[in-house]
């Protein structure tokens, strides 16, 4: 079987160029949604947190009448055993017996008036617990209707770009497959560091593109040769000649149209 004839270095800069173009595209896609996403996410968040919270209020309050109950049920007992020292005092023998009784109603009646007063309280809770319950079902009605309106914004975006967008990955993955590994780990270095995830730029106007730095002309006509890869001293991209990438871009533009 003939073995596969190495790539010449017009072909790999044809490769990487089409390559940056799939993947700027993909950045381009992205770049649509912004940060779309991330404030769906964080709405999200923010409504669950609102959900708990009201679940909490509403749990605090109901272990508060189970409170008020208690007390309740604390205050009858205490009438029942002052209504029974009561009927007691009036059979007593001594002054003991009528002082040791006089304490127990003494004692009663403060159960009472400490039970009442912690009814108050604990309805004062009650009351101040609805207000924020509410105040908190208000903003989380208005949180819920802004991360609909996100959410739709979103949906639609994906509904257009996310069949483009899965494609693509599908492309930048069969053309990486394509290029020689480390000319591909150089080119997403080279992506990942510079702005704008531009690794591959052609020359305009006597500089890489995105730059100000003028190329000068010898190593414009050794980048126009295509015999050996060339990159920017200033910034580190590849870079290739107007024409391959005018020619590219015509190519890649005819494929994103079959997307």
């Amino acid at each position: 079987m003939a073995k596969k004839a190495e790539a010449t270095v017009e072909e790999k800069l044809r490769a990487l160029y089409d390559l940056q173009l799939i993947d700027s595209r993909v950045d381009e896609i992205r770049n649509v949604r912004g940060e779309l996403p991330l404030e769906v996410e964080d709405l999200e968040d923010e409504v669950l947190g609102l959900k708990t919270r009201i679940d909490k209020l509403k749990t605090d309050v109901e272990t508060i009448n189970y409170e008020i109950g208690a007390k309740k049920n604390l205050i009858e007992e205490a009438k029942a055993l002052i209504k029974k020292y009561s009927e007691q005092q009036k059979n007593v023998r001594n002054s003991r017996e009528f002082n040791s009784i006089s304490k127990e109603l003494e004692f009663q009646e403060l159960e009472i008036q400490l039970a009442e007063k912690n009814i108050k309280e604990f309805k004062a809770q009650i009351e101040q617990k609805k207000v924020v319950v509410n105040e908190t079902k208000e903003k989380l009605s208005e949180r819920e209707s802004h991360l609909k309106h996100k959410k739709g914004e979103l949906d639609a975006i994906l509904a257009e770009t996310e069949k483009e967008e899965k494609a693509l990955l599908t492309k930048s993955e069969k053309f990486q497959e394509e290029i020689d590994q480390r000319l591909v780990k150089a080119y997403t270095r080279i992506r990942r560091n510079v702005k704008n995830g531009l690794a591959v730029v052609p020359i305009e106007r006597g500089a890489s593109g995105g730059s100000f730095f003028t190329i000068p002309p010898q190593v414009q006509v050794e980048i126009a040769s295509r015999k050996k890869i060339i990159t920017d001293e200033h910034s580190g991209r590849i870079l290739v000649d107007p024409v391959l990438a005018e020619e590219e871009q015509e190519k890649m533009q005819q494929m994103f149209a079959k997307l």
